[in-house]
């Protein structure tokens, strides 16, 4: 039953935004009373809390599991790799996304997206931790460097659909990464 609310929540808000978002609408497309939802959910904005924490979940999830595995690729390799991920999980829920990071007051989303980017943030930092092991440089610094930009142009892409390619936007952001990486390796 709450997996059904859940799920009749996202619909509701993907389907309606935000601002039309509201228990009743959710009630109905789970096929059940707004009395029944409150049993489960406070009210609507515990609801919109739950659907949006499974959301950035799923998505840095997808991108984790890209990682994970992968701290001994090159780092064209890895970057190729992160990226396809991020957008594979942007685009995954494109209207939730648009939702989430348009229609939806900002801080409502603050610190479950800081979650979100810090298990990414973390993961990038061990790999710049080892493939720059010699320099000394602050490898979370340049992580959040990393990740706050691939994020913030990823966002965007999949949000506004510029005439670039998918195969086009993964070159320009791995060429953008590996150069920003390349010049923090110190020369032998």
């Amino acid at each position: 039953m709450v997996r059904r609310m859940i799920d009749a929540g996202r619909l509701v808000l993907e389907r309606d935004g935000y601002a039309n978002f509201s228990t009743n609408r959710v009630a109905e497309a789970a096929g059940t009373s707004p009395g029944s939802l409150y049993q489960y959910f406070r009210d609507k904005d515990d609801l919109l809390t739950v659907i949006l924490d499974q959301y950035w979940d799923e998505a840095a999830q997808r991108v984790e599991a890209s990682l994970a595995d992968r701290l001994s690729d090159s780092p064209d390799q890895m970057v190729r790799n992160v990226v396809n991920a991020l957008l594979l999980a942007l685009e995954q829920d494109s209207q939730l996304l648009h939702v989430a990071v348009e229609a939806i007051p900002q801080q409502r989303l603050q610190s479950r997206h800081q979650a979100l980017r810090r298990r990414v943030q973390d993961l990038v930092s061990t790999y710049l931790n080892l493939l720059l092991r010699s320099s000394g440089r602050n490898a979370s610094t340049r992580a959040w460097v990393i990740v706050v930009s691939m994020e913030g142009l990823a966002v965007r892409w999949v949000l506004d659909r510029p005439d670039i390619s998918r195969e086009e936007l993964v070159e320009e952001l791995t060429a953008l990464v590996e150069n920003y990486i390349g010049a923090l390796i110190p020369e032998a």
